[in-house]
């Protein structure tokens, strides 16, 4: 695993870190149908860029987190896949007179993910830019910028989403077309590593997962999303009358924050107790043997335990083991 880790670090590694589907928005209320409804600021959004929102309930906890993509002609949203079908039947559920369209596109698109410094090159020796898109090298991209390309004589569109603290990219596409864009993707030099390896980058990198390290449980500054997420000019959304509580009447502070740990011992169980003397004061969400770290974690701590460099302790398998705690991402 190490020369995984290390290809996702230095070089062009391919794997998806968990599954996700695609939803498409369109009409021209499209922005203002999901600015009611999302944390971060949708009509902001230009051709060409998106961001990184969530959707809360009234109480403000989340529902799920998106990736948000304004084409000029659509928006589309990338959701975790198990929540797809929940998410497409809720935003109907809000639809009333708007001009908006909702489809999904599932076996329709994919995302095919590529992660590392060495991405950009792999990507521009496989497909085919616009003059105007290959201006800026893939490199310069910033965060949610995206494109349409073609691979071969299919159409395709790649977005700059990193998410194992290297540059990433997802290549949305025809299904049909995933294997040949795989293969090549690898006569281009990038190599598919196995899930544990991105495990271990993206618990290294800090990048939690909705389903894993957030749930419907979860309100986003919990979990520490809150600067990628929210936009705190913005107009009204579900949930905001309680982020806004939070951060002006409680001055930010949440009862639990999610942290990383460096663990003095074997990987911990997702679900492990983590102890303060005699205390539990949280549990484990996700872990991995990291090659250059050795046993790290991310986890939820009561709000007086959330200091880098606290120690604490970790239940593995009945034994005690010491730990500290770290920011995000691990160092």
């Amino acid at each position: 695993m190490i020369l995984s880790v290390q290809a996702i670090h230095d070089r062009a590694a391919i794997g998806t870190i968990a599954a996700r589907r695609q939803i498409a928005v369109a009409g021209k209320d499209r922005a203002s149908f999901l600015q009611g409804l999302l944390t971060n600021d949708i009509p902001a959004l230009t051709p060409g860029t998106g961001c990184y929102a969530a959707w809360l309930t009234a109480q403000g906890r989340m529902l799920t987190d998106l990736h948000v993509l304004e084409s000029g002609t659509m928006i589309l949203l990338d959701v975790p896949e198990a929540q797809a079908d929940a998410t497409l039947e809720r935003l109907d559920q809000f639809l009333f007179s708007e001009d908006v369209q909702l489809q999904s596109l599932a076996g329709v698109l994919i995302g095919v993910w590529i992660h590392g410094p060495e991405s950009p090159a792999v990507l521009e020796k496989v497909l085919r830019f616009s003059a105007e898109a290959a201006d800026v090298a893939l490199a310069q991209w910033s965060e949610y910028q995206h494109t349409q390309a073609q691979f071969g004589e299919q159409p395709v569109v790649v977005a700059r989403i990193s998410q194992l603290g290297v540059p990433g990219f997802c290549v949305y596409l025809n299904p049909a077309h995933e294997a040949a864009l795989l293969d090549a993707l690898h006569i281009g030099g990038a190599i598919t590593v196995p899930p544990e390896a991105l495990e271990a980058a993206r618990v290294e990198a800090g990048y939690p997962l909705f389903g894993i390290d957030m749930t419907e449980d979860t309100i986003p500054l919990e979990a520490g999303i809150e600067q990628q997420a929210i936009s705190f000019t913005k107009g009204c959304y579900v949930g905001q009358e309680i982020v806004i509580r939070v951060l002006h009447r409680g001055g930010g502070r949440v009862a639990r924050r999610l942290v990383g740990l460096k663990i003095a011992g074997a990987v911990p169980p997702r679900g492990a107790a983590i102890f303060a003397g005699d205390k539990q004061i949280g549990a484990i969400t996700s872990s991995a043997d990291s090659p250059r770290l050795g046993a790290i974690a991310m986890g939820y701590v009561h709000r007086d335990f959330t200091a880098a460099d606290t120690a604490v302790q970790v239940d593995v398998n009945g034994q005690r083991s010491a730990a500290t705690v770290t920011s995000r991402p691990i160092a």
